[in-house]
């Protein structure tokens, strides 16, 4: 049997009440299905489907994060990923601590061992929002790329090991292991 897994950096609920917030107030549409608060996540690996044996393998493996500090951020931005053209996903773009990249190549390479291939694109920190699988009008486009906020400054200090499961009415997410960063002293 396999597995989707993928590794995410948690953000506190105050941050995503935050973003969800300056969501609702640039569109309040009730026939829009956001995301739920509960997905809202940042992924820094996608590891794909493996194998249940390997579940727990991967893991311990991945232990070795706790031995990082906490991790700085700041949400920047709304923007959207396109496809053909057309808007399919719209997010919350992040700037954080240069950490977090150093972060993400370690992963990449101790997870080589499970055949879990290196993602080849460069990272974008963000945090998905929406799924867009109509027409929202360029209005709806317009509104969030063109909408400006005081950046949101947040530290996080956990990362997680999900489980993806995909249903007919969309995915649905279950953490395996969290993982507690060191926070740093002030």
């Amino acid at each position: 049997m396999k597995n989707r897994l993928f590794v995410s950096l948690n953000l506190p609920e105050s941050v995503t009440d935050k973003i969800i917030a300056l969501r609702d107030s640039i569109s309040a549409d009730e026939k829009i299905k956001w995301e739920p608060k509960e997905k809202l996540h940042l992924t820094i690996k996608f590891i794909g489907d493996v194998d249940s044996e390997l579940v727990s393998k991967i893991s311990d493996e991945l232990m070795f994060v706790e031995d990082y500090n906490s991790i700085n951020c700041s949400f920047i931005k709304f923007g959207f990923f396109y496809r053909d053209n057309n808007p399919t996903i719209l997010w919350a773009g992040l700037e954080t601590d240069i950490s977090l990249f150093g972060l993400i190549d370690v992963i990449n390479v101790r997870l080589q061992k499970f055949s879990i291939v290196v993602d080849k694109n460069k990272f974008k920190p963000h945090v998905t929002l929406l799924r867009i699988k109509n027409d929202l009008g360029i209005d709806f486009v317009n509104n969030f790329k063109n909408f400006t906020f005081t950046p949101i400054d947040f530290s996080t200090n956990s990362i997680s090991l999900y489980k993806s499961e995909l249903h007919k009415d969309g995915s649905k997410y279950f953490e395996i292991k969290n993982y507690k960063l060191k926070k740093l002293e002030k």
